[in-house]
């Protein structure tokens, strides 16, 4: 974890487990809906509902609504709300959440479609680290935080994709993504539509490749990278991580 993010996590808890947001300037609640990207905020969004806890599968052959392969060592992990879910824009971003025995950070690699806006089912080592388990839902605050990344972003191909149907997915990424376009041959960035399965889809395919992608985070931040190759056995690197926002 860095040290912005023990910085937001210290605000968080500050902002109060009471829920007295009207009472701290700088603590605001909203829905995590981003319709366009934002700029980075000047205080944290402080969001509030319920934890649960589940138990999220792990293997080669188990993967959530992100699309993630999870292993035994990915502990610290959530399932999100589907208010909160947007369609898959929250998959891979860490939140910090608190409850009555303290703070943990996850990261979203899930759905919980059943579970109201502002809820988060936990896993139960995160779950652990708030509450007593054997209380099975606990009221919470949570905000977005930057992933404790290291490295550029990382394309991933699904399986299956071909230079006629291709379906990407950004992995290794500080914040939410809000959009991924690629370069068409008329040299015009072109718009990849986002799935609730955590890719971006092009019906028609966009290619053999390599390609050159624009991506763009929640933030407005924007990463163009070139010469990516298809390949759908390997993760592709980047060449860039998205920059840090300094509240």
């Amino acid at each position: 974890m860095n040290a912005i993010q023990d910085k937001k996590i210290i605000l968080l808890f500050m902002c109060g487990f009471l829920f007295a947001l009207s009472a701290f300037t700088g603590c605001a609640e909203q829905s995590v809906t981003y319709a366009e990207p934002l700029h980075c905020p000047d205080f944290p969004v402080i969001h509030s509902g319920e934890a649960t806890f589940y138990f999220p599968r792990t293997g080669p052959d188990s993967t959530g609504s992100c699309g993630f392969v999870l292993s035994p060592a990915d502990t610290l992990v959530g399932a999100m709300n589907l208010v909160d879910y947007e369609n898959s824009k929250m998959c891979g971003s860490c939140v910090g959440v608190t409850g009555p025995k303290g703070t943990v950070v996850v990261k979203i690699v899930d759905l919980c479609p059943e579970c109201p806006k502002g809820n988060i089912d936990l896993s139960p080592q995160a779950f652990a680290q708030i509450a007593d388990t054997i209380l099975g839902r606990v009221p919470i605050q949570w905000q977005l935080l930057a992933c404790d990344v290291n490295g550029p972003i990382v394309y991933h191909f699904k399986s299956g994709s071909s230079q006629w149907w291709t379906a990407v997915q950004i992995r290794n990424h500080r914040y939410p993504i809000f959009s991924l376009e690629y370069l068409s041959p008329q040299h015009s960035y072109q718009d990849m539509s986002r799935t609730n399965y955590n890719y971006f889809v092009v019906n028609g395919g966009i290619g053999p490749g390599p390609y050159t992608f624009r991506v763009t985070d929640i933030y407005g931040h924007e990463l163009v990278d070139s010469a990516i190759v298809f390949d759908t056995t390997n993760d592709i690197p980047g060449h860039g991580q998205f920059p840090l926002c300094g509240y």
